[in-house]
């Protein structure tokens, strides 16, 4: 009697908010009668967002609106004032402060302040990283830093130098990281000194409009340029000792290279490389053909260190530490055992982040597996919603940009619906068996139940961002996903997780085979799927604003209680309408206007490039959902060329003309609709003219034919000024081994 008093004056104790509801059309209450219809209407869109908001339902909307703000941040054409940006985030606290007894008006309150802080902070972390850019190509320079990160990739490796000493241009202020290409098994170790000459470029801008901004990512990793070494690699004395950051980045990637080192020694090929990816994060050494099929068949996120990896590293050091001490007499009456075993949880859990080299996918993971073995610790249950929340803000606090890479938007749209999923409850879950043979065949059934339901929840969660990053789907993903990752489950991570406790004694070969034995079962099944008829599933290009659609009708789904969570239902299929009505350009230029693709009357993109760089081109075809290669020779076929220049013809009759030389120009003024150039254009040219000064401004752009009229969408906005973006240079053309120091569309991964 007394402890139920208690627990009443506990419950009292609470501060109410928002009580939780009855909704009425929602659990067997009466629907209102014709003449009360707005009235009611009104109560039950109130009496919903009690539901979907009230409390314990706020927490989760929380990171959602803050990524929002991030989202806004990027969206900006000028850079926003960072005093502008926390003072705006100061008032919408005040109000929300001042609002905090007011149950439609604080979470309303909350959710601005949430997007005003998103905002803040991405400003603040712009600031907090300003460094320069290089603005133009340089040839020959000479520097001189310490290697802070490197790649081994298939052909080549990378690395990334802090620049201490630099040598050879004329420059205000030069950058200070660079990101440059090496020949394979040439870098340096992490923490070396070294001198090198190399040819440098800009930060690749987008290749085309709503293209993925690899200049704005490598800005926020701090690097200002990018590109190959053109001489020999020389190690040489450090001028000052090197910090206790790049030793420990040393220390980090010495283990990584050992670890690596074993494997491959154990397991060579694609398998030992895949168990390299598991163990280590090092996935750059997987061979093209392994690595297309992974995802085509969408198994690619078992490349990421994610969820999954975290959740098996944690849990078989939790069990062991667990079980260890229980078979001791006596031992776990008298002490915390659970609490021990999950701070070493932790502890592995946090080293497995280190090794594995800290990408987002694997910091949400960590920090929604922190969240529980803190949960543990204290003697507090961990809810799935609150903790993904917390490991969303914790990702978006400690790097905003992170919204706008594919790696985190596919990573949580996967956790989130499978924990709502899961939440909303699955009934087939319920039910137990008689007999042991019951049992064990419901268990299986289960087991297998579970695995297509997950692969198929989480496939459609990251189709929206597959399709707009990537421009393709995964149509067989749950038929490789419930051939594979059962033995991926079972076999491949046990053995690695054996062969990490066997390595100090030197026991560690036996189980790296053994491991690789199941890799080569996942990597036949990614094989076999990709060859599939209809496996490639190509999407074209669609705008930003479907994939915002998308977002909020998952978020929707997810997050919400009442029945207004099906409105996200009609705001994916508004996104579905969105992307397949998506307008394809008629013509594209490259940024540097050596390449130019022409749309003709048979529906298909018809390429030309000037130059040996066939990556734009690569990427315009990917976008258009076309199969075909920069290497094909159709692409050629309908420009019609001689030495100072090309033309091609729309699907009106019109002619594009891509003018080479200055004779070229005032022939093609007068005929062509339009002209593309990288001269300037005569003054009194009849056809639109893309030139120079366009593309200097503009960057990469896509034209559509308007009748007569040209609509002309540029890769940046007109007077655009952001950290990241090129100022004023005039275009030059990138050789083509350029871009191996730019990332590849596989480096824009994304984890379960």
């Amino acid at each position: 009697m007394e402890e139920r008093e208690r627990g009443r004056e506990r419950a009292g104790a609470r501060a109410t908010t928002w009580p939780r509801p009855r909704v009425r059309g929602l659990r067997g209450e009466p629907w209102p009668r014709p003449g009360e219809a707005l009235h009611a209407a009104a109560a039950y869109l109130k009496d919903c967002a009690a539901v979907d908001f009230g409390p314990g339902r706020l927490v989760p909307w929380v990171p959602v609106a803050f990524g929002l703000g991030v989202a806004f941040y990027f969206t900006a054409e000028h850079e926003p004032s960072a005093v502008a940006a926390v003072l705006a985030f100061a008032a919408m606290a005040v109000v929300a402060f001042a609002a905090r007894r007011r149950a439609v008006a604080f979470p309303a309150c909350v959710l601005a302040a949430a997007v005003a802080a998103g905002f803040a902070m991405a400003t603040l972390r712009t600031v907090r990283l300003a460094h320069p850019v290089l603005d133009r190509p340089v040839y020959g320079a000479t520097v001189s830093g310490f290697v802070e990160a490197r790649e081994e990739r298939e052909r080549t490796d990378r690395i990334v130098v802090a620049v201490e000493r630099f040598s050879g241009a004329r420059l205000d202020e030069p950058p200070r990281r660079v990101r440059v290409t090496v020949k394979r098994g040439a870098a340096p170790p992490v923490g070396s000194f070294v001198t090198f000459k190399a040819r440098l470029s800009p930060p690749l801008a987008p290749l085309m409009p709503g293209g993925y901004d690899f200049a704005r990512d490598l800005y926020f990793q701090g690097i200002g340029a990018a590109g190959f070494v053109t001489g020999a690699i020389m190690a040489e004395t450090p001028p000052r000792p090197a910090s206790l950051r790049l030793a420990y980045l040393g220390l980090i990637d010495a283990i990584r290279d050992g670890v690596d080192t074993r494997i491959r020694a154990a397991a060579p090929g694609d398998e030992g490389a895949i168990a390299s990816a598991l163990i280590t994060g090092k996935r750059d050494a997987i061979s093209a053909p392994v690595n297309d099929a992974m995802y085509v068949s969408s198994l690619a996120h078992v490349l990421s260190i994610s969820g999954y990896h975290m959740a098996v590293v944690a849990g078989v050091v939790f069990f062991i530490i667990r079980a260890g001490l229980a078979l001791i007499p006596g031992f776990s009456s008298r002490h915390p055992i659970k609490k021990w075993g999950a701070a070493g949880a932790l502890a592995a859990a946090a080293f497995y982040l280190a090794l594995s080299g800290a990408e987002v996918a694997t910091q949400r993971a960590f920090a929604m597996t922190a969240i529980v073995l803190i949960g543990v610790m204290t003697d507090r249950a961990a809810l799935t919603l609150r903790t993904l929340a917390v490991a969303a803000l914790a990702v978006l606090l400690l790097a905003p940009e992170a919204v706008a890479h594919p790696s985190f938007q596919m990573s949580f749209a996967a956790t989130l619906a499978l924990v709502a999923a899961y939440e909303h409850g699955l009934p087939w879950t319920a039910g137990r068996g008689g007999s042991l043979a019951e049992r064990a065949a419901l268990w299986g059934g289960r087991e297998a139940v579970a695995l297509v339901f997950a692969s198929l929840v989480a496939g459609l969660a990251t189709t929206p961002y597959a399709a707009f990053h990537f421009h393709r789907a995964a149509p067989y993903g749950v038929v490789a996903n419930l051939l594979a990752m059962p033995v991926v489950s079972a076999w491949v991570m046990p053995m690695g997780m054996l062969a990490l406790v066997a390595m100090p004694f030197g026991f560690d070969a036996v189980f790296w085979r053994l491991m690789a034995h199941g890799i080569s079962w996942m990597d036949a099944v990614a094989l076999w799927v990709a060859g599939l008829p209809g496996a490639v599933g190509r999407v074209p290009a669609f705008g930003v604003g479907a994939l915002l659609a998308a977002t909020a009708g998952l978020v929707v789904l997810c997050l919400m209680r009442s029945r207004l969570r099906f409105a996200g239902a009609g705001l994916i299929a508004l996104a579905m309408v969105m992307a397949a009505t998506a307008p394809r350009p008629d013509v594209l230029v490259s940024g540097a206007g050596d390449a130019v693709a022409v749309r003709g009357p048979d529906g298909r993109l018809a390429a030309m490039r000037s130059g040996g760089d066939s990556f734009a081109v690569k990427e315009w075809l990917a976008a258009d959902g076309d199969p075909r290669t920069p290497a094909d020779p159709s692409l050629k076929a309908a420009f019609s060329c001689d030495a100072i220049g090309c033309v091609a013809r729309l699907p009106d009759g019109g002619l594009v003309a891509l003018s080479r030389a200055a004779e070229a120009l005032a022939e093609d003024c007068a005929q062509a609709a339009l002209v593309v150039t990288a001269r300037e254009a005569p003054p009194g040219c009849a056809a639109k003219a893309i030139d120079r000064a366009t593309l200097r401004a503009r960057g990469a752009l896509a034209l559509r034919r308007d009748g007569q009229a040209w609509r002309i969408e540029g890769t940046y906005p007109i007077g655009g000024d952001r950290p990241w973006m090129p100022r004023a240079r005039a275009p030059e053309r990138a050789s083509p081994s350029s871009h191996d120091a730019t990332p590849r569309a596989e480096d824009l991964d994304a984890g379960d």
